[in-house]
């Protein structure tokens, strides 16, 4: 990493970084790598023991020779839990909620995250990195400060350095906060619900500028505050991708990467290939369904009441070099987003990856979403509605009988616009004007 005397100097607040594995560490890796170019110099805080529920050890490849990395301990109470109770606790730490089913202890675990540790499990992060950050910042001339969410106690560090040494601060969201789609799955009593709207409300009027990655979170936003909130989406890393062409799959293959849980199930997808398979019996031989992720049971169960399981290719968590070698090599990109309301919001960071593999995305989501219009601008794939049988059917068809055919290609066009280095420019041209 290149410096130059006059860059400006931005500290950013971050909990997951290599070596982190999961979307949730692409974002600020990829920044840093790039915001350089535009005349930042950024300086990464990051716990010194974090409990990653996801590790990827090729991620630390990716982190910039020469950044500035400060460090403090964590406390959280993932780590004591997870002795005791392993497994449970790496579902919770994943995002994955447990079922009406769970057992009683991890029930009483989720109680006592939603409700005594708000508004997340790392907020004991807040009071410790307050004190060590207002005095590196003091010492080190530093005046511009970001924090990324979720977790979004990393807001508290912002808010309150903003108010004891008046630096500059713009809060990223990577995701909403009170209208994310587990929120209300939460066991949140209602002095808890109360609690996280107040902070909300209080970091997105104080904050001196605002981030979100999808045209919707802004517009969610801007009702609840009238501060200026830019979108900078996330994207995808040129300098990754593969060097040379990748072979694509001999078999009729669609590729699901990442996590695959009982609520982004795609029965009609399912079923849609088994009557494909009836009409098309040479189907039989070509097809493939690969998963690269935590694929839930009810999703297997799907896919083999389907008459399906056979075709199944499943990869359990992959490295993100292999996930992009994954994207590359299949005939079909599945992007699943869960089919609620509050998910419109969302821009999954996989969709640019997707779209620079230049292989057609087929996206399910709720009606309306953001991933929409994204892909018709681009012209990198289509969206439906899961309820959409007959289009996702008459699409699955058309693209089998090309492959049948001969090589099926996707005409995407402003891809561009969505790799890292342009996104780093945007996210330069904020900091720059704070």
């Amino acid at each position: 990493m290149i410096t130059k005397e006059g860059d400006k100097k931005v500290l950013i607040v971050t909990y997951y970084w290599p070596p982190a594995g999961g979307p949730g560490v692409q974002r600020w890796l990829k920044f840093v790598s790039y915001l350089p170019q535009f005349g930042i110099e950024p300086i990464v805080y990051i716990p010194e023991n974090p409990a990653y529920p996801i590790v990827d050890e090729n991620l630390q490849n990716q982190v910039p020779e020469g950044i500035t990395i400060i460090k403090q301990p964590i406390r959280e109470p993932g780590s004591f839990a997870k002795k005791l109770f392993s497994n449970k606790t790496k579902q919770l730490q994943s995002g994955i909620l447990p079922s009406r089913k769970a057992s009683f202890a991890t029930r009483c675990m989720l109680y006592i995250r939603a409700n005594f540790f708000i508004p997340d499990a790392r907020v004991g992060w807040v009071k410790p990195s307050i004190a060590y950050l207002k005095k590196y910042c003091k010492e080190n001339h530093i005046n511009t400060l970001i924090t990324s969410g979720p977790p979004h106690s990393l807001h508290l560090i912002g808010l309150q350095l903003q108010k004891e040494i008046g630096v500059k601060w713009l809060a990223d969201f990577r995701d909403p906060w009170t209208t994310i789609h587990y929120f209300a799955q939460l066991p949140l009593g209602k002095r808890a619900i109360k609690k996280h709207k107040e902070l909300e409300k209080e970091v997105l009027a104080a904050a001196d500028c605002i981030t979100v990655t999808s045209n919707l979170t802004q517009e969610e936003f801007k009702k609840l505050t009238n501060k200026s909130i830019y979108v900078v989406t996330n994207g995808y890393d040129a300098e990754q991708l593969p060097k040379d062409p990748i072979p694509l799959d001999t078999k009729f293959s669609i590729a699901h990467i990442g996590s695959l849980l009982s609520d982004r199930n795609p029965k009609l997808l399912w079923k849609a290939l088994a009557d494909l398979i009836i009409v098309y019996p040479s189907l039989k031989e070509d097809l493939q369904i690969t998963l690269a992720g935590v694929v839930s049971e009810e999703v297997l169960t799907s896919i083999a009441d389907a008459g399906l399981e056979n075709y199944v290719q499943n990869l359990g968590y992959i490295s993100h070099t292999e996930a992009i070698r994954l994207q590359h090599a299949s005939q079909i990109l599945l992007l699943l987003e869960m089919d609620k309301e509050e998910t419109k919001v969302i821009l999954p960071g996989k969709l640019f990856e997707y779209m620079a593999a230049k292989r057609p995305i087929l996206a399910l989501g709720p009606e309306g979403g953001a991933i929409e219009p994204v892909l018709k601008e681009t012209n990198a794939g289509v969206y439906y509605s899961y309820q959409k049988f007959n289009a996702i059917y008459s699409y699955l068809e058309r693209q089998y009988l090309i492959y049948r055919t001969g090589t099926i290609q996707v005409q995407s066009n402003g891809i561009a616009t969505y790799s890292r280095e342009a996104v780093s420019k945007k996210m330069a041209a904020v900091l720059h004007n704070l």
